[in-house]
């Protein structure tokens, strides 16, 4: 475990691009399972693993070199909604289990990440908990993340700073790479109003290895690029298609092809990304777009 942690951060340092994987969730929904809220994707990790390995398999096989858990919402605070609290755990190993599976569709070696999200709603900043319970109850995710056996932790869609600061904090107590990542609809900037240069210059002083942008529109990527790039950082982003809602969460979007899709990528990558996937709304088949595109090329740092 400790020799694949350690290839992982060698690679995230190696100068070249780095291709993570798409959507999970709206790609469960595609294929015809249920993600309502508040539990969205975590159910199908009792109800349908076939489906969730199926997913890994083809963004594997599509050649993303990173493959991200389906534990966006397998902490504790979540599943209790569901009456599953005490299935945090377990859950959350399943989850890398099956990442793992699917793993083995790759070309070469495939990652995997546990992803590490808002506790509560990722577009609400207003809803984030108090110190206490953010440095609690990330620091219990990030165990159970740590003891499935991940590679990194991705911390992503953070709306404010100090969630995404104790989020960092506890990834980094499990003595694991964390790639810290955050939701900015509109420019640089945070949904709770705050900088994104603010926001990555805090999360690499308590030890963040990468810093990106993601579930933002392909449009606003490019103002975020030059703030990430400010923090020395391997930095990158994974863009969505399509738009929150209250019901399921997103509503995905056909308008964006996979050769568009990957034609945003090769922006991202020329405004000097090193790391590159997608968000809501993508699918293997985007990710396969992006991988012929990009894999293997030199890292632009500007």
């Amino acid at each position: 475990m400790d020799s694949q942690r350690g290839a992982f951060e060698a690679r995230l340092r190696d100068g070249t691009l780095l291709v993570l994987d798409g959507a999970t969730g709206t790609e469960l929904e595609r294929r015809g399972v249920p993600s309502a809220l508040p539990l969205w994707s975590a159910p199908a990790l009792v109800d349908y693993p076939d489906v969730v390995r199926q997913i890994h398999d083809d963004y594997a096989e599509a050649g993303a070199e990173v493959l991200t858990a389906n534990t966006f919402r397998t902490h504790a605070r979540t599943l209790a909604r569901g009456g599953l609290a005490n299935r945090a755990a377990s859950l959350t190993r399943r989850a890398v289990e099956l990442a793992r599976e699917g793993a083995r569709a790759g070309r070469s070696r495939v990652f995997v990440v546990g992803s590490a999200s808002t506790l509560e709603d990722c577009y609400r900043p207003d809803l984030v908990p108090g110190a206490a319970a953010l440095a609690r109850e990330h620091g219990e995710h990030a165990r159970h993340l740590a003891d499935a056996g991940v590679d990194a932790i991705l911390v992503e869609t953070m709306n404010s700073v100090r969630e995404a600061v104790a989020a960092t904090r506890a990834a980094r107590a499990q003595g694991i790479a964390a790639l810290v990542s955050f939701v900015c609809w509109d420019g640089a900037r945070l949904l709770s109003g705050e900088p994104l240069e603010d926001a990555a210059l805090a999360v690499r002083d308590v030890g963040a290895n990468a810093v990106l942008v993601n579930c933002l529109p392909p449009a606003n990527v490019l103002a975020c690029l030059p703030v990430l790039a400010r923090t020395g950082l391997p930095f990158g982003a994974y863009a969505n298609l399509g738009a929150p809602n209250d019901d399921t969460g997103f509503t995905r979007s056909d308008d964006c092809t996979p050769e568009e899709f990957a034609a945003h990528a090769v922006r991202f990558a020329e405004a000097g990304a090193w790391i590159v996937g997608g968000c809501c709304g993508t699918t293997p088949a985007h990710l396969r777009a992006v991988a012929l595109r990009l894999r293997g090329r030199p890292a632009s740092v500007k």
